[in-house]
């Protein structure tokens, strides 16, 4: 196989890859050109348009998802390097019809503002929310033994990797703030 993991099935195709992986808890399994980045793929693949194509580059985070909980910029992870992982994008985020706690909150303080950047905002704040319950420390943390308290400063120092062109900073650090502290 040319460029893919060595999990990924080789197709007929010589530089395609079959992709099995979870998404919002659904299996799903694609054959995707081996260049396909896992925004294109789940995009233009799989029809969840929920993460935006906003830089490109990894810089902007409005493609924010959590792969097997972990924050990542879908732009600039290779779909087949996700075989056998699990995505979780803003769409699983709640059930259909409901919404997240996080989400409410983005809603209640009108974080969301044009909305380019709200899925990763909110990817990226769910997944610093797990990070924080992990004890997981930030470039702000003093005492490594101590959990981390969310203050305003640490919350932007975690969030620090999404952009909002809106400048709707205070806003979403109202929410993730409220969210934290329920």
């Amino acid at each position: 196989m040319q460029g893919g993991p060595e999990n990924a099935t080789t197709t007929d195709e010589p530089y395609s890859s079959r992709v099995a992986f979870e998404v919002n808890g659904a299996s799903r399994e694609v054959t995707l050109d081996n260049r396909t980045t896992l925004l294109d793929a789940l995009r233009e693949h799989l029809d969840l348009t929920g993460a935006k194509k906003g830089c490109d580059h990894g810089q902007c985070g409005s493609c924010t998802v959590l792969l097997d909980g972990r924050r990542v910029k879908s732009c600039l992870v290779f779909a087949v390097t996700v075989d056998g992982q699990s995505v979780l994008t803003v769409e699983g985020l709640a059930g259909p019809g409901e919404l997240s706690p996080l989400q409410a909150a983005f809603i209640a303080h009108d974080a969301f503002q044009c909305g380019y950047c709200t899925p990763g905002q909110l990817c990226s704040a769910r997944g610093m929310l797990d990070e924080v319950s992990m004890g997981w420390p930030s470039a702000l943390t003093d005492d490594l033994n101590a959990p981390a308290e969310l203050t305003d400063v640490e919350i932007r120092e975690r969030m620090a990797g999404n952009l909002c062109r809106c400048a709707a900073y205070p806003h979403i650090v109202a929410a993730v703030r409220e969210t934290a502290a329920a």
